[in-house]
This record gives structure tokens, C-alpha cells and sequence, in this order.
């Protein structure tokens, strides 16, 4: 099992290790089979010049490996956004601030990661740059045919999964970082959607966009959060047993596969035996939304110009979801705001009382790729077949993950499988602000789920 960042970072502080050889392990990592396809532009220079600055190992993030998401702004580069429409944009004249904050905290920026193109979808398919295939970060290789890695932050899971990275900065607007996490083994945690700036990254939805990041452990993703919105987690080593927790029966059960269902119902008799206090509750039914809801309008709104330019070197697949945004009437987009808000409010009222909620991140294991990449060839049934399974995929990838950017909540998720098994994710959530406890929650949670 791969050594965490507070970890490694303690070896660093005791002299068992350095950041420059640390750095070394991570670009072998990156530059190994398993992450083919997980960057689309690497920094291993600017990344070593970074690990031997003095000082830098005592800084927060000790000059270890750290890889940035496609969409983010980083300075002297085009941020392409995992399309070839923008790769020969301008360059960027300066580090967006996620980026910036990075740095700040002695990260070793090692490369650009793969993503799905412009981030609308959460299967992870990229067809101009190639699909990496999701990794076990607990148990290793996935077995059997190539797997998704989740989107759309997938290069960033699997550079996390396999040892590349210690933390892969990423963005969430409906999943983005939790499904990968599940579908790679590894922790995600989306934050408050306003608490770390957006500012310098190409938008999906400028209304759940999210900048947050995936780690190796809850307690990597504490600091990886207090970096990123630059704010003190306030730490309880409360047991579990003082916490009050409720698992929704409302869509998030729906269809589960066997797979998701057996871990997560052992996970739940797991922390039951160690004193916690779980009840079952209803919630509201789901947000009625317009098709693709807030990211189609949103995201048209800022590709409109650029899809009249360079509309034919889009993924087909993303160009129709964008597109579908231009019908939205302005009178149906306000009342959707407005019906979000009354939702919110139902929502909160049948938490209350609740530290944190618990789901599984997403319904299914991760699908082969073959089975919803685009086909090559010229059979047009072949086509029709590949898309149908792509998005019934990507509708079940999304549903649990996006209640919670609706809510404008904040979430984690974190490994629930045994060796043996595919990744399996436990989600642990609650609404706006309830960050902290979300987090001490799923560090007590980790800590048992790990004899499991």
C-alpha cells in the first residue's frame, strides 16, 4: 500500500527520506504502463528544481508530487481543457490561485493531467487524447479487461492511484472528483463549493464548479483542502460512537450492483460493531431539472463562439450536451435557481439532527472501456450501441455524487472494497459548511474500514 503525504512527509522531517528521491518514485510512477494516457504534459524538470529549494520540506506539502488537472491555469502554459480546440491557445500569464497556493505550500507540480473534454462527463473517456484505465490504489491492477477511471478528473485519479502523484488537484461539479476516487481506490473530498476559488479554471458550471483534489488518505485530503482554501480544518479525535449518522434511503440505494451493494452493507455492519449510531432515513426526491440542468445552459453560455469556430473538433458526445444548453429559455434557468433554493431548504430540514449522511459514491463498478469508448470503425449500429451504454453509464456514475453539488454541499469519499474486489467508494456527506465534520467523520470511518 502506497505511503501517505503526512507519512512520507514525517520520514522527510526524520531524515528515513528526501524529496528529491521521493520525486523520483513519482515520476517512475508516471512514466510507468499503468499511466499511459494519465498525463498530457509533464513538468519532471520544474518538478525537481522545486524539491531541492531549501526550505520547501518544511512547508506543508515538502516538495512532493503533485498533479494539476488540464483545466486549471498554470503560468507560461495553454490550458487546453483536455480538447485540441484550445491547445494552441495563449498561455496562461499566471498560475490560477489553486495552482498558486500549491506552490505556495512547497507542491512539486509534475504535469498536466488527462481529463474528459471540458470535463462533461463522468465516465472519463477522452478521444483525442487517449483513456487511462482506473488502478486500484489499495490492491493494485485492476483484473481483466481496462477499466474506466471515472471523470472527469481522470488522469488526476489514476496519477493518485498508481503513486505518481501524492495529490492530484482536480475540479467537482457533479462527481468529478468522487468517481474517480471510488472507481480508483483512492479518497476524493469535494468542499463547500465557495470556500476554494474557481478563479483561472476553464468552467463547466459556474454554478457548482468546485476546485478541490484527490489524495491517498482522509487525512492527506485535510491538508490538501487547508492548502486549497487556504483555511484550518478544526480537528476532533471524537470516536465514531459520538457522531449521528443516517443513511438515505431515497435514490442513492436505487439499483445498486451486487458488488457496490456488498461492500457498502458490510461497511455499514463494520461501523455498527464499533459503536456507530446509523439510522435510515427519507429524503426529498431529487431536483426536477431541464435536461443537464445547470452545466448545459452554463457551459454554452462560454463555448457558444468557440463551437461556431471549431464545432467539428469537439468529442461529438460533448459538443450534443453542450448544445442541448442553447434551448434553455432564460424564465425556465431562473426558475430553476429559485426551485434549487426550495430544494436546498427541504433538504436541510431532514438532515438536521444528522453529523453527516452516508451513501455509496457511485451505483456501479467500473464498466471496460471498450464497452463505452467511441467505436472505430464505420458500423453505424456498433455507434448507436457504444453511445446508449456511454450515457446510461454515465447517468448512474453521476447520480449520487451530483445530489450533493445541488445541495452545495460538501462530500467524501473514500475505499470500501477488500482485496479481491473492484473499487467500491463510501461517500460521507452533509450541506454547506459541514466540512470539518465531514471530514473527522470519514477519518474515523477510514481508520475501521481499513481492518476490514
Amino acid at each position: 500500500m502506497l505511503l501517505d503525504l503526512i507519512t512520507t512527509r514525517g520520514q522527510l522531517r526524520d531524515g528515513a527520506a528526501t524529496a528529491p528521491a521521493e520525486l523520483e518514485r513519482c515520476i517512475e510512477a508516471a512514466q510507468a504502463p499503468a499511466n499511459a494516457h494519465s498525463f498530457v504534459r509533464t513538468m519532471f524538470d520544474e518538478a525537481r528544481t522545486t524539491a531541492v529549494q531549501a526550505g520547501v520540506a518544511q512547508l506543508p506539502l515538502a516538495g512532493l508530487a503533485v498533479s494539476v488537472k488540464d483545466l486549471f491555469d498554470i503560468a507560461g502554459q495553454a490550458t487546453p481543457a483536455g480538447s485540441t480546440v484550445l491547445a494552441d491557445a495563449p498561455a496562461a500569464a499566471q498560475d490560477c490561485p489553486a495552482v498558486a497556493r500549491l506552490r505556495a505550500a512547497g507542491a512539486s507540480l509534475i504535469g498536466r493531467t488527462n481529463m474528459v473534454e471540458f470535463a462533461f462527463s463522468g465516465v472519463g473517456i477522452n478521444p483525442h487524447h487517449g483513456t487511462p484505465a482506473a488502478w486500484d490504489a489499495r490492491f493494485g491492477a485492476l483484473p481483466g479487461a481496462p477499466r474506466v477511471p471515472g471523470g472527469s478528473s481522470s488522469g488526476a485519479g489514476v496519477s493518485v492511484a498508481t503513486g505518481a502523484a501524492f495529490i492530484g488537484l482536480g475540479s467537482d461539479t457533479g462527481g468529478s472528483i468522487r468517481i474517480p476516487a471510488a472507481l480508483n481506490g483512492i479518497v476524493g473530498f469535494k468542499n463547500t463549493a465557495h470556500l476554494a476559488p474557481t478563479t483561472g479554471a476553464v468552467p463547466l458550471s459556474t454554478t457548482l464548479d468546485t476546485a478541490c483534489a484527490m489524495t491517498r488518505t482522509v487525512r492527506d485530503a485535510i491538508v490538501a483542502h487547508e492548502v486549497l482554501a487556504a483555511r484550518r480544518v478544526t480537528r476532533s479525535l471524537a470516536p465514531l460512537s459520538q457522531y449521528k449518522l443516517a443513511v438515505p434511503s431515497t435514490l442513492f440505494l436505487d439499483g445498486l450492483d451486487t458488488a457496490v451493494a456488498r461492500a457498502f452493507e458490510r461497511s455499514l455492519q463494520t461501523l455498527r460493531q464499533a459503536g456507530a449510531r446509523i439510522d435510515t432515513i427519507a429524503l426529498p426526491a431529487a431536483l426536477e431539472q431541464p435536461a443537464y440542468g445547470f452545466a448545459a445552459p452554463e457551459s454554452y453560455a462560454w463555448h457558444r463562439d468557440l463551437l461556431q469556430r471549431a464545432g467539428d473538433r469537439y468529442d461529438p458526445r460533448v459538443r450534443a450536451r453542450i448544445e442541448r444548453g442553447a434551448a434553455l429559455m432564460a424564465w425556465e434557468y431562473l426558475d430553476l435557481l429559485q426551485a434549487r433554493q426550495q430544494w436546498i431548504a427541504r433538504m436541510q430540514a431532514d438532515m438536521e439532527g444528522y453529523d453527516a449522511l452516508l451513501s455509496p459514491t457511485v451505483p456501479i463498478v467500473a464498466p471496460v472501456i471498450a464497452d463505452v469508448a467511441p467505436a472505430t470503425g464505420a458500423d453505424k449500429a456498433q455507434d448507436a450501441a457504444r453511445d446508449a451504454e456511454f450515457f446510461r453509464v454515465n447517468n448512474l456514475l453521476l447520480r449520487n455524487t451530483s445530489v450533493v453539488n445541488l445541495l452545495d454541499g460538501c462530500a467524501l469519499s473514500l475505499p470500501c472494497h477488500t482485496a479481491g474486489e473492484l473499487p467500491v467508494g463510501l461517500m460521507v456527506w452533509h450541506g454547506a459548511l459541514r466540512d470539518d465534520t465531514v471530514l473527522n467523520v470519514g477519518r474515523q470511518i477510514e481508520q475501521i474500514l481499513q481492518k476490514q
